[in-house]
């Protein structure tokens, strides 16, 4: 068997340097929240491929489905010859989602599709081509999704021009000094000097910003968007391509809301590891693009379909949602101890599961990206993989299966204390 060593000798030559890579070894097996690597050595998982695995690695009822689906048929193109797993999957959300009155979903394959196509469909349905997205934000790195981003580094950079309408309001932060009502000024002032608002077909938001730093949105920006999007005659897009399916303690993150989207985008964890998007939202909205105008070769593939409906029912009977409250409560209480004696732990933050700890000098306020880099190369040398986020890189985001064994996180939790306590800056004496 082929080294880390020798796999990334071969990874360099073979594939370009655009694609980064956190991690110097390879995966050979993977088990809910651990990973084996290539020499055999193990890793406790708190990046879940990018939130993609909610139920953990291989979980038992996903790999049964897809097994089954196997021995069924693996493609046909939905829009070609259609099955009834993606219509009963799409019924399925249809009734868990928090839309407003009948609901329907078209699915996709990738998150950056998802938003897309709620882009298309928004325009469609308005007849308006200008969207409203929030500095910070994340919506994926196809030509459209790069202009809705909030963060040129690593996404913009040598890749314009950006298409055009795309327009960047500050969103809501307490380290960054932003308030709800200077992020609603701010879009009133785009009305007023950048964009007619009878042009803007929707706002974009995240619930919680997912690479933008895990802020969560306040109650009250979300119901200044909807209010703004009723008076205007726009439609409120809910991003929740990393927030859904039970990271945040709810199965979407706008059900802790009070407010409703138009329209929802969903990716990730919805498939268990496997590649399905979709988007949910009103049927009178939804219906707009004419048939042909949605759609795509692999959209709704029939292995990812399979495991999408294996996914929604482990989360039911685990209780995943539960879990995810649960361990989020423990992660929170245990940074919040440490915070009490680091001051460089600027904030901890996020819904459910879905929980960020920011970092900054304790003397200066600047953003300590160094230090967060320092506690992330100590964790993955004691067996931990973590990720960053922040538009400065100067946040650890926790992203650990919900079906992870207690014990196993416990000892995680361990090893993000000692990491923080073995990067803290040293005193001197007098």
């Amino acid at each position: 068997m082929s080294t880390n060593q020798q796999l990334q000798n071969r990874r360099i030559a073979a594939m370009p340097r655009g694609v980064g890579v956190m991690c110097g070894f390879h995966a050979v097996q993977a088990d809910n929240a651990l990973l084996t690597d290539a020499e055999g050595r193990q890793y406790i998982d708190f990046a879940a491929g990018i939130a993609v695995l909610n139920t953990g690695h291989r979980h038992p009822r996903v790999v049964q489905a897809v097994q089954q689906q196997l021995e069924r048929f693996t493609h046909t193109a939905f829009q070609i010859v259609p099955y009834e797993s993606a219509i009963a999957l799409a019924e399925r959300i249809n009734a868990l989602a928090p839309i407003d009155g009948p609901a329907k979903t078209a699915f996709f394959t990738t998150g950056a599709e998802a938003v897309e196509n709620a882009v298309k469909i928004a325009r469609n349905a308005t007849g308006r081509s200008a969207v409203i997205a929030f500095q910070g934000a994340f919506h994926g790195r196809t030509q459209l999704g790069m202009a809705l981003t909030g963060k040129v580094a690593p996404y913009k950079q040598g890749f314009g021009p950006m298409p055009g309408e795309v327009f960047h309001a500050p969103f809501p932060s307490v380290q960054a000094g932003v308030s709800v009502q200077q992020s609603l000024d701010a879009i009133a002032m785009l009305l007023k000097t950048s964009v007619d608002p009878q042009r803007v077909a929707a706002i974009i938001v995240e619930p919680v910003q997912g690479e933008g730093g895990f802020n969560p949105v306040p109650a009250a920006l979300f119901e200044g968007l909807r209010a703004l999007c009723d008076q205007h005659g726009m439609l409120l897009i809910a991003d929740e391509v990393q927030t859904g399916f039970a990271r945040t303690g709810r199965l979407f993150a706008m059900e802790h809301h009070r407010v409703k989207a138009d329209l929802i985008t969903m990716a990730k964890s919805l498939g268990g590891g496997l590649p399905i998007s979709g988007v949910v939202g009103r049927a009178a909205v939804m219906d707009a693009p004419a048939p042909g105008g949605l759609g795509g070769t692999y959209a709704g593939n029939p292995l990812a379909v399979a495991a999408a409906h294996a996914v929604l029912d482990v989360i039911d009977e685990e209780q995943l949602c539960q879990r995810a409250q649960v361990l989020g409560d423990r992660l929170r209480a245990r940074l919040h101890a440490r915070q009490k004696q680091d001051a460089g732990l600027a904030e901890v933050r996020g819904l459910g599961s879905m929980l960020a700890v920011e970092l900054r000098d304790p003397g200066t306020g600047a953003p300590d990206a160094q230090r967060v880099s320092a506690i992330v190369r100590h964790a993955q040398e004691q067996g931990l993989l973590l990720l960053t986020c922040g538009l400065y890189g100067n946040a650890i985001r926790f992203l650990y299966p919900l079906t992870i064994a207690d014990a196993l996180f416990d000892e995680a939790l361990d090893i993000i204390e000692q990491a923080i306590v073995h990067t803290a800056p040293q005193t001197v004496a007098a």
